[in-house]
């Protein structure tokens, strides 16, 4: 008798954070994950950031190199297996959409760039899941290349969410520069951390938590150093952190300096990423914080597995808004209903993705938050709140995506709203926008009920619908405004026929 083989399959995910990248692999085995490979590389894509916001040319050729080799690793893993993405510098280069598309291409993969709450919630999420499981509030820290992430949560679920604008190679940049570490380096440093520490210290220090814990390359980077000066086995302290400034001040400039424990590639970001941890011991007034192996990457995996095992975050995000701003759930899934008819129609010629599918149902979802400001130009509302809330789960160009459609969905079109999106996938976009707004005209009367459609044609930017007979004669309305509807359509070259 043969014994079943427990289902396998792998993951992997990739952090192109402002100081290195990381790539993490994984097998999937009855819902479980085992770490497989873990590569990681210096890449320094932050220090490569000028002061107008763009990507040097040296820096974007260290990235897409690392890339390169990191895509050997992965070349072989389907179609989202791979979660790749960009936090606080791509967030900020104005350069970055050229970089990415290079970077997808040379990974085989897609890439992203989360917002700084997403970032946390990640780093959260995959914290969490290295740690013993414990009753209690747990703060947990993440220092960046280019952000610091701070977060209260309970079991797996963060209840507070902060991304603050330092990072170790920004404030490294910033106070130390040429590698000099005198002492009135570290007081600047020191009162620049604590002024971006305080429009949250007190939402921190009013949460009584049972532990706290850190994440990512400059805290494990601390408590290498702790552990091998001897100061500590396991935890940092304040007082840790004090004796390593003073061994800093004490050699005067990096050249000279030799802590034990402490790898060459750090010794350019350490001191801005110690300035800040000793300001968030002093600010939150913590005691002592254990440092924990997962991140930011593993935090990717687990949230690329719940997307596998139908425990989407978007799902909850996206229930969650329909609640916040009374969008009527009953239209919207009858909405994306009859898209997802017109959607499998058109899925062959259109050449349609299961991401334009989800895409078209977000956007279904969604489509009537702006109702929440005013009925005037709802649609102009709705895609303002999709560009700029957070929607955990949800990435940058996802969100650009939503915001698209949604923006589209009603009343005339313009061909320049669909610039914030790459110039391949603008093709895509008007197609799945004719979609979402046939499927809002053919239930404009927010009843279930509507013609009836016998079949569906696409070609190009050519559509036709073919209505049960009589149909368009008994629904007057719905003829009407098909009618409008072509001639919107005409403006932006895309035919709507029907009979």
């Amino acid at each position: 008798m043969n014994t079943p083989q427990p289902k396998q399959q792998h993951l992997a995910a990739i952090d192109l954070g402002s100081n290195s990248f990381h790539m993490v692999v994984a097998r999937i085995e009855d819902g479980h994950v085992h770490i497989l490979d873990n590569l990681k590389e210096m890449v320094r894509l932050g220090a490569g950031l000028d002061d107008n916001g763009i990507l040097s040319q040296e820096s974007r050729t260290r990235a897409l190199a690392c890339l390169e080799r990191f895509s050997e690793r992965v070349n072989d893993f389907p179609t989202g297996s791979v979660a790749a993405v960009g936090t606080k510098t791509l967030r900020q280069a104005k350069n970055s959409r050229i970089f990415l598309r290079n970077a997808s291409e040379v990974l085989g993969h897609p890439i992203s760039v989360i917002g700084g709450r997403e970032e946390a919630r990640l780093v959260y999420l995959g914290v969490s899941h290295s740690l013993v499981a414990e009753d209690g509030i747990r703060f947990v820290m993440d220092i960046g290349g280019g952000s610091t992430e701070l977060i209260i949560g309970e079991d797996f679920d963060p209840l507070l969410l902060r991304s603050l604008d330092m990072g170790c190679v920004s404030m490294s940049r910033r106070f130390f520069k040429n590698g000099k570490l005198g002492r009135k380096h570290w007081k600047k440093a020191g009162i620049a951390a604590h002024l971006e520490l305080r429009p949250v210290r007190r939402y921190f220090q009013k949460v009584e938590w049972t532990s706290a814990t850190g994440a990512s390359g400059t805290i494990k980077a601390i408590g290498r150093v702790v552990q091998k000066l001897g100061l500590d086995s396991y935890h940092i302290t304040l007082d840790n952190l004090y004796t390593i400034r003073e061994q800093m001040i004490a050699a005067g400039k990096l050249s000279n300096l030799n802590l034990p424990g402490l790898k060459h590639d750090r010794h350019p970001v350490f001191a801005g990423g110690l300035a800040i941890l000793i300001a968030t011991f002093e600010a939150l007034k913590i005691k002592t914080m254990e440092v924990s192996d997962g991140a930011l990457r593993e935090g990717l995996l687990y949230e690329r597995l719940g997307r596998i095992q139908s425990e989407d975050t978007r799902l909850k995000t996206v229930t969650s808004i329909q609640q916040r701003f009374q969008i009527s759930q009953k239209h919207a899934r009858r909405v994306s209903k009859k898209a997802h008819q017109l959607l499998t129609a058109c899925e062959q010629n259109w050449g349609f993705s299961i991401e334009d599918a989800e895409r078209l149902h977000w956007a279904c979802s969604l489509h009537e938050i702006g109702l929440a400001v005013s009925l005037s130009g709802y649609q102009k509302h709705g895609a303002y709140l999709l560009d700029h809330a957070d929607l955990p789960g949800f990435s940058y160009e996802e969100q650009d995506w939503m915001s698209v459609l949604v923006r589209c969905h009603r009343k005339k079109i313009s061909l320049k709203l669909f610039r914030t999106l790459l110039d391949q996938n603008q093709e895509t976009a008007l197609r799945l926008v004719v979609l979402l707004r046939l499927a809002t005209l053919l239930h404009r009367s927010r009843k279930e009920e509507t013609a009836v459609l016998d079949k569906i044609t696409a070609h190009n930017n050519n559509l036709t619908l073919h209505f049960a007979k009589d149909e368009l004669r008994n629904h007057p309305l719905q003829l009407a405004s098909l009618e409008q509807e072509a001639r919107y359509l005409l403006n932006v070259d895309f035919n709507l026929n029907f009979s």
